[in-house]
């Protein structure tokens, strides 16, 4: 079985998708996670961004692995390392990119076809697992999303004004939805979920009645 969550960066994917997979047994899958990696990884080989050919070589040729909740990168956990700012403002020279797109796709399905699975991301509903038995986007309102992006920085003891994070989701958020291969948009029958009000554990306990209710007969959670 496989749970789709897409969103916005903000609306509480990550998190979300983690606790809801352990509640379900399943394998989460964070695909942000496998960009920000692969954008490490080609800004370690010292990729020219403005060259999308030489991107998408080097990327393919990345070693990305997951461990639990830990990413890999040629064996080295880079887990905290790609959540910097700095891949942040690198991430869409990756995520934009046509050749990247579809050998993540390819991998993701991949990982897809071995376990059950909560996977999260801007495109797994509508681009990468159309076929998932749920679909769900998560969103909130832009100043709440600020605000947890701001929280998060400041417990790796990176302080920035809400105001610059405003605006970089901003263009991050038009960047997403223009994407001419797997923009951000909920898929047709995806259950649009809005966090702004929620508690973490009500949208976790919200999400976990809403796969249980799909779940095919014989499955059960642990």
């Amino acid at each position: 079985m496989i749970v789709c969550i897409d969103g916005p960066a903000g609306a509480g994917k990550s998190t979300v998708a983690r606790l809801l997979a352990r509640r379900l047994g399943f394998r989460y899958l964070d695909t942000g996670a496998m960009y920000r990696a692969a954008t490490l990884g080609a800004q370690e080989h010292g990729v020219d961004w403005n060259d999308p050919r030489q991107v998408a070589r080097v990327v393919r040729s990345l070693q990305i692995d997951w461990l639990g909740d830990r990413i890999l990168l040629a064996g080295r956990d880079v887990t905290e390392q790609i959540r910097l700012p700095e891949i942040t403002q690198l991430v869409h020279h990756v995520a934009d990119n046509p050749e990247v797109r579809q050998w993540m796709v390819q991998l993701q399905r991949r990982l897809g076809r071995q376990q059950h699975l909560v996977t999260e991301g801007r495109d797994q509903g509508t681009v990468v697992f159309p076929q998932a038995e749920v679909k769900i986007f998560l969103t909130a309102s832009p100043e709440e999303r600020a605000r947890r992006r701001k929280q998060q920085l400041a417990a790796q003891g990176i302080h920035v004004s809400l105001e610059k994070i405003l605006q970089e989701q901003q263009q991050r958020d038009r960047r997403d939805s223009s994407r001419a291969v797997g923009p951000l948009v909920p898929a047709a029958d995806a259950v649009v979920v809005d966090t702004s009000r929620m508690t973490l554990e009500e949208v976790v306990d919200h999400l976990e009645r809403l796969v249980r209710s799909r779940m095919p007969e014989g499955l059960a959670g642990p």
